[in-house]
């Protein structure tokens, strides 16, 4: 494990979630802080960002979404995932379009959750090196994230690629796919590299 002593919250009013993903990571050789409400977990942030975060999105009083828009206003750096119950898909869809970098579904496997995080820190640290997409007239509309993502779908990417490339899943790919469409007024994937072949 090269995590050396990358810091992890996880934020969930849940104590066996807390428990379980508690010694998921201190296992990988992660330092995790854990946090019964938001409250607390915003707190600790001001002391300085961990590497990345996981988060409820059913917590009393803030949830995790009122969390993550609180994280975005502030430029928030780490990689949020949104850890979702099976009926809460359409909530973690739109954590995505909020901002969250991807969503854990429950119940969840301890190594799919750690190989996810690892590859989300990855990206993250790749990131800052990247320039920007290479269509220079893409709208200002587009955030970051979507910035990327039409990035890897003018190189003829996959959404499998695309997700592997990112550090996100598939899934969370087509979200982004979907927005971006939405935003540049494309009705397919064809439609969409016209449209950003004639703005070059």
């Amino acid at each position: 494990m090269a995590a050396g002593q990358k810091t992890i919250h996880i934020v969930d009013d849940d104590p066996s979630v807390r428990d379980a993903l508690s010694v998921v990571f201190t296992l990988e050789g992660y330092t995790v802080c854990v946090f019964s409400n938001a409250g607390d977990f915003l707190s600790a942030t001001r002391a300085g960002p961990p590497d990345c975060v996981l988060l409820d999105v059913h917590m009393p009083g803030k949830s995790g979404l009122d969390v993550l828009n609180e994280l975005e206003t502030g430029g928030f750096p780490a990689p949020v995932f949104i850890i979702s119950g099976q009926g809460d898909i359409p909530m973690a869809v739109r954590a995505i379009k909020d901002g969250a970098f991807d969503f854990i579904e429950k119940p969840f496997d301890a190594d799919t959750v750690v190989e996810r995080v690892e590859e989300a820190i990855a990206a993250q640290a790749r990131r800052p090196a990247q320039t920007g997409p290479d269509p220079q007239t893409v709208p200002d509309t587009l955030t970051p994230r979507e910035r990327d993502v039409l990035r890897e779908i003018t190189s003829g990417a996959t959404n499998k690629e695309a997700g592997r490339t990112l550090g996100i899943s598939p899934r969370t790919i087509e979200v982004h796919r979907a927005r971006i469409m939405e935003k540049l007024g494309a009705r397919n994937t064809a439609d969409l590299m016209r449209i950003v072949l004639a703005g070059e």
